[in-house]
């Protein structure tokens, strides 16, 4: 046993006399925390000294929407809670996008957030704000230090609540309660807080079964959950049992293996039709740790595939996610391992036969085949100076089987998840359904943080990537060997596309300027490539990994090639009643 675990276990044994402060990082150190990110600040300098003695390392950003987002991959990758700080009032509150994207995510973070001292609370003082307000609908739950002596229990109380809840929150503590002179024990988080939920209720597994037994079309959408709970070997198990098509959840391409010969591929915008026609025949539908998005679920190439009639069987540890978006015939609260295995076990001591289906197995490989012509077919199509759907199919062609992709939100990334494949689990990350830009290269640094031996690419648009390339100073003075493939369109094309079908090509605010961010890139002391052509990304990428140093791909890709639009339902054609903007009306085109 190291020195740091032997002096942890005496301090668990016996109350002891610390600073806040002390407390505080002890804490952390008892939950396994060895990196912080954000910006330093004044407000919690006095806790900050301590970390590197502690052996935990502070990682400053350039933008303290950076580090939470950071956290959110660190998050998904380890599934261990990323922890975020910055000063109160501004720095704090820089990162409400970022934490609101890990909220939609279900991401367990803590952010520590200092509030102004106790004495001039309510003065409008210099960085004074209301933080807890702020993110009292975007965090899943606030939790305030009441006095010095609680800031222990309250962190504590913040773990336990990200952990059950699955999704940041904030532990919101004045400036001045970091100083002082407290007594508390630092405790075992299997001293406060549960780690799993099992199964959960038995009846509703043997409803379940039941419901398996007799199905004729039974399909699987494997989730989040089932990455977070390690169940994928368990779901390929019950999928090959059940002969059943295996969907992935929305923008959770890693959520089972792609190369398994049940697998169909992504559901929601940009998806892969071979799940969406496989789902639309399903007369029992299993959903194992997926919330069943709204944004997820919604009809994409004109297919309106999620099934009206099947019956759902879904599993989620998070009781609020339970049929919060669709009836489910059997909603089974329970850790996605646990409930999967016991199912499985359940089906063995049934009695049933489950003879493989050899019709529905080469109707899922006739599907498959044919939805993965059909991308290469379109990623064919000429553009200039380059096709994006062409840049995409060869990147995702040139990936090491072990990299981690993340992807931001617009016209090409969104895209993506029609192309990236993964055989392994927590290898994508996605700006999902809170869609911000801004996403993607942020948390490729965090996930080469999370796991150092694993290739780290972001696919990112040149609107996006205007909020993200002052990070490239971070990536260089930590040494974080991201790649970044920056689409280079000269638009914001997803926008763009609005425009095109329902503005009658009337561009406002859609096209960009921006410079060479290669050169940008190199100027900031990464290397930069700028390409025009596939084959020369292909060597681009090969480079890149070699150099093990950041690198910015700029790609040069035709902005006439769009997607199309994510909501067609949320935008309707434009009628204008005032004369002076009859010419704008949709009837007069």
């Amino acid at each position: 046993m190291v020195k740091a675990e032997k002096e942890l276990k005496v301090m668990q044994g016996k109350k002891l006399k610390m600073t806040p402060s002390e407390a505080i990082v002890e804490t952390l150190l008892a939950e396994g925390i060895d990196q912080i990110y954000g910006i330093l600040g004044s407000a919690f300098m006095d806790m900050l000294d301590l970390l590197p003695t502690a052996g935990i390392k502070f990682i400053p950003v350039r933008h303290e929407q950076s580090a939470a987002h950071m956290a959110d991959a660190f998050t998904r990758i380890t599934g261990k809670a990323g922890v975020v700080i910055g000063q109160n009032g501004p720095g704090v509150t820089n990162m409400v996008t970022s934490v609101a994207a890990a909220n939609m995510a279900h991401t367990p973070m803590i952010v520590i957030a200092p509030s102004a001292g106790t004495k001039t609370i309510g003065w409008d003082g210099f960085q004074e704000c209301d933080e807890a307000s702020v993110f009292d609908k975007i965090t899943k739950a606030t939790v305030k230090v009441t006095h010095p002596s609680r800031v222990a229990d309250c962190l504590r109380t913040a773990f336990r609540l990200a952990y059950a809840e699955r999704g940041p929150v904030l532990y919101h503590i004045p400036r001045d309660y970091f100083y002082g002179e407290v007594e508390d024990y630092i405790l075992k988080p299997s001293q406060y807080r549960v780690e799993k939920k099992g199964f959960g209720d038995s009846q509703a597994i043997d409803q379940a079964v039941e419901l398996l037994k007799a199905a004729n079309n039974p399909v699987i959408i494997s989730g989040r959950g089932a990455v977070d709970a390690d169940a994928i070997e368990l779901v390929k198990d019950l999928a090959e049992k059940l002969s059943a098509p295996v969907a992935v959840s929305y923008m959770h391409n890693d959520a089972f293996p792609a190369d398994h010969p049940q697998a169909v591929g992504p559901i929601g915008y940009m998806g892969s039709k071979a799940a969406m026609n496989s789902l639309k025949e399903a007369d029992v539908l299993l959903a194992i740790g997926t919330r069943l998005s709204v944004f997820g679920t919604l009809p994409c190439y004109d297919i309106d595939y999620f099934p009206k009639s099947a019956k759902i069987i879904q599993i989620d540890i998070n009781h609020r996610n339970i049929a919060r978006t669709h009836p489910v015939e059997v909603g089974i609260l329970g850790d996605a391992y646990d409930a999967t295995a016991e199912i499985l076990k359940r089906l063995a001591n049934s009695g049933a036969s489950f003879e493989p289906n050899k019709e529905r197995l080469q109707q899922m490989a006739a599907e498959k085949e044919k939805w993965e012509q059909e991308l290469v077919d379109l990623a064919m199509v000429p553009g200039q100076p380059m096709n994006p759907r062409r840049a995409l199919l060869e990147i995702n062609r040139a990936l090491p089987d072990h990299a981690v992709v993340a992807s931001d939100i617009g016209n090409t990334s969104s895209t993506s998840n029609a192309y990236l494949t993964f055989n392994q689990p927590r290898k994508h990350l996605a700006a999902l359904t809170f869609g911000n830009c801004g996403f993607a290269y942020p948390a490729a640094m965090g996930a080469v943080l999370a796991d150092p031996s694993s290739p780290a690419f972001c696919i990112v648009g040149d609107g996006a990537w205007g909020m993200s390339l002052h990070e490239v100073s971070t990536a260089v003075e930590q040494n974080l060997p991201v790649i970044a493939c920056v689409f280079n369109n000269g638009a914001w094309c997803a926008e763009k596309k609005n425009q095109v079908d329902f503005y009658n090509n009337r561009f406002v605010g859609a096209d960009i300027e921006g410079p060479n961010f290669a050169e940008v890139a190199k100027s900031m002391g990464a290397q930069g490539i700028r390409v025009d052509n596939p084959e020369d990304l292909r060597q681009a990428i090969e480079t890149a990994l070699a150099a093990k140093k950041p690198t910015v791909i700029d790609i040069l890709v035709d902005g006439t090639q769009l997607a199309p639009p994510f909501r067609k339902d949320a935008l309707q054609m434009p009628t204008r009643l005032l004369e002076k903007y009859a010419h704008l009306d949709h009837k007069n085109w």
